[in-house]
């Protein structure tokens, strides 16, 4: 009877053939992408801009949903002092809705410049309107949002912060599901899958939303439609950019925790499943995506600590970016940053300004 032969071990180099990331990473080529931002002229830069804008609004998906048919309905109306805080109910297609809070400096009643202010992870857009998880008012600054949508409101714009969905009162429980499936880890989870699974993404749905909101804003008598910004951060910031990149409405844009690099952070660390758009990888890395931007004005916010935006990457894209900027002609100051001592957490020492810069007040 022979003796079995021992089994034997793979080599190194071997074991590298076993790990399915290290394939999917030597495809990833955002250099060589088809639809990267690789115009050498300006007249070339506007037409990359008219051939890829409406290419990205497909990708993401749910562009085609139709109108809602039902009014806004107004919640509630609170006197904040300086402010009047209101609560509304949008409808965003026949069978969604969106809560969204609007925050009206009183000193001025019309024609005033507006900013949609998008929240990041956590509990919701109650996190950057000065409330508690419960509704409670307060009135100190609190967490990694700084309630920088009364912090908006109070240099004299009109607010809008809408619930993203998937958080806050917009979560996917799912419980009409029988049995009802356990929650994720992420709020996002269930709704971002399902997204995936429809050909579509969850992000393609917020900025659906985001836009629709935009709608509304043109329409309300205290707005200067001609003069509307954005800002967020984190996962707000990235439904910033994407919103900002299909809807050149947005005069202004101020992305807080989020613009870097796909490779070095959204594909690199562990992240929400609402970031991942399949097939997001045509249009090439972060900064080809954000030529859709130029020439607007935009400042970036970044924390040299913040763990899951690494620095360096950052002020690389950063740094390709203002070189995209340059073939559109765009004035140096048009891409501007905050690079703040501190960690994943809106700044705001440079956004009011130069949002009030950009849209006046």
């Amino acid at each position: 009877m022979k003796t079995p032969r021992s089994a034997r071990s793979p080599s190194q180099q071997e074991k590298a053939l076993l790990d399915p990331a290290r394939l999917l990473w030597s495809l990833y080529q955002p250099e060589k992408a088809p639809l990267r931002f690789n115009a050498k002229s300006h007249p070339e830069a506007m037409a990359h801009q008219r051939r890829i804008r409406p290419e990205l609004i497909r990708l993401l998906g749910f562009s085609d949903l139709p109108p809602a048919t039902r009014p806004p309905k107004l919640l509630e109306r609170v006197d904040k002092g300086d402010y009047v805080r209101e609560k509304i109910l949008l409808p965003t297609s026949p069978k969604s809705a969106m809560p969204v809070y609007l925050l009206i400096p009183k000193q001025r009643a019309q024609h005033v410049p507006a900013v949609l202010a998008l929240h990041g992870h956590g509990y919701g857009v109650k996190d950057i309107v000065g409330l508690w998880e419960d509704g409670s008012e307060r009135e100190e600054p609190d967490g990694y949002h700084k309630d920088f949508a009364v912090a908006l409101c109070r240099r004299g714009f009109v607010v809008a912060a809408p619930e993203i969905a998937c958080f806050g009162e917009r979560i996917s429980r799912f419980d009409w599901i029988r049995p009802p499936s356990p929650q994720p880890g992420s709020t996002c989870a269930f709704a971002a899958y399902l997204s995936a699974h429809m050909g579509n993404s969850i992000l393609g749905l917020r900025v659906h939303e985001m836009r629709r909101l935009l709608d509304h804003l043109e329409t309300r008598p205290e707005v200067a439609a001609d003069r509307l910004g954005v800002m967020g951060i984190s996962g707000g910031g990235m439904l910033t950019l994407f919103t900002a990149c299909t809807d050149p409405r947005l005069k202004a844009i101020v992305i807080s925790g989020y613009f870097c690099t796909f490779r070095d952070s959204i594909l690199a660390l562990h992240h929400c499943p609402c970031n991942y758009v399949p097939g997001l990888a045509r249009f090439g890395e972060m900064h080809d995506l954000a030529a859709l931007l130029a020439p607007r004005p935009v400042l970036f916010e970044a924390g040299t600590r913040d763990p899951i935006f690494p620095l360096h990457a950052v002020r690389k894209s950063i740094a390709t970016l203002q070189r995209h900027y340059a073939v559109f002609q765009a004035p140096k100051e048009n891409v501007q940053t905050d690079i703040f001592e501190g960690r994943h957490q809106i700044s705001g020492r440079k956004a009011y300004d130069f949002l009030a810069h950009h849209l006046g007040r």
